[in-house]
């Protein structure tokens, strides 16, 4: 009995080992089932009108590369012409911001951080690493190699999977013991219908930050409005950092012309974030999932801490997963079901 206990906790240790050194496909994997999740929706709908499968298939993957090459076409030539302007105005940017960082050191004593950790030296530093990676072609060509294949293996992995779901949802099903593959199932619809709102819910969200951004940015005078607000909107879909970081480009650019353009629009996508976190996100998210600020924000750290760039973008459909199994497993039938022992009856006193 002793060697069965030591070879089951050999095998799960292998187990473990295996699935660790192939999480990035894994993750591959769960960014296909999310899109195909989503994408079913839309099938069922189609499915609704008494189209075959097949054919609302078919229409729903074109009417998503119609809507996607049609954003392209119609955002992507000016774009690439704001970004390259943006190029050009960094540098401009960075120095304002030095100039000012010099200006208060000069008004504030005891303000400097030293040589080591200057402003000039940073910048310095910045250049160096933006030509050291501009320099490395070939890295940067397997990087877009490597980002292609991954692409294709998401898009491939979601065709097969909205081609015939109810067999791969069955074979994970059946993984678990008889009793237990009904409250699985339940388990299965219940993640579905919280990934599908999450993501209704944040595409709207990304719509009205970036349109709300434009037409602030655009108030503003701000130059390259147009990068901005895109930007802001993409980078909706990783909460608490994302904003954040979409937000110091536009202000670099606002210093350019005048420093208080910058607080202005450092307080213009303040109001912008607490407007979609404090009001927009609780209605659309209300029905459908419910994630603690602070939840959020961990899993943010710790899905990019363990799987890099690609678990930064889906820490929040990772986090609704794990929130909504360990809801139902370990909480409801678990916990809730974990009955206290009775104390003894009178009689049983007695007996003894």
């Amino acid at each position: 009995m002793q060697f069965k206990k030591w070879v089951g906790l050999l095998a799960l240790g292998v187990s473990i080992y295996l699935l660790w050194e192939i999480r990035q496909v894994l993750l591959l994997l769960f960014a296909a089932v999310v899109i195909a999740t989503v994408l079913n929706r839309v099938v069922r709908v189609l499915r609704r009108l008494r189209i075959k499968r097949g054919l609302a298939i078919a229409i729903t993957i074109a009417l998503l590369l119609l809507l996607v090459f049609g954003l392209f076409a119609i955002i992507l030539p000016r774009f690439i012409g704001q970004l390259q302007n943006l190029s050009a105005l960094l540098p401009g940017a960075l120095e304002r911001l030095s100039n000012i960082y010099n200006w208060f050191q000069g008004r504030i004593p005891g303000m400097g951080l030293g040589e080591s950790q200057g402003v000039d030296r940073l910048l310095n530093e910045a250049q160096a690493l933006v030509s050291s990676t501009f320099g490395n072609f070939f890295i940067i060509l397997n990087s877009s190699i490597n980002a292609v294949v991954n692409l294709l293996l998401v898009v491939a992995a979601t065709v097969m999977l909205l081609v015939n779901p109810g067999s791969y949802r069955r074979t994970v099903i059946v993984a678990f013991p008889a009793f237990y593959r009904d409250r699985v199932n339940e388990i299965l619809n219940k993640c579905e219908h919280s990934l599908v709102g999450w993501f209704q819910g944040t595409l709207v969200g990304m719509a009205t930050i970036g349109t709300l951004s434009y037409i602030g940015l655009l108030i503003l005078g701000v130059p390259l409005p147009l990068v901005n607000a895109i930007l802001a909107g993409l980078l909706e879909i990783i909460p608490n950092v994302g904003p954040v970081i979409s937000a110091i480009p536009a202000i670099l650019l606002a210093l350019l012309d005048a420093p208080w353009k910058g607080l202005a629009v450092l307080i213009l996508y303040f109001l912008i974030q607490q407007l979609e976190s404090l009001i927009l996100m609780p209605i659309l998210m209300k029905q459908t999932v419910s994630l603690m600020p602070l939840f959020t924000l961990l899993s943010v750290v710790i899905f990019a801490a363990l799987f890099g760039l690609l678990g930064l973008f889906l820490s929040v459909p990772l986090l609704i997963v794990v929130q909504t199994c360990l809801q139902e497993v370990l909480v409801k039938d678990v916990m809730d079901s974990w009955q206290a022992p009775r104390p003894p009856s009178q009689d049983q006193v007695h007996q003894r």
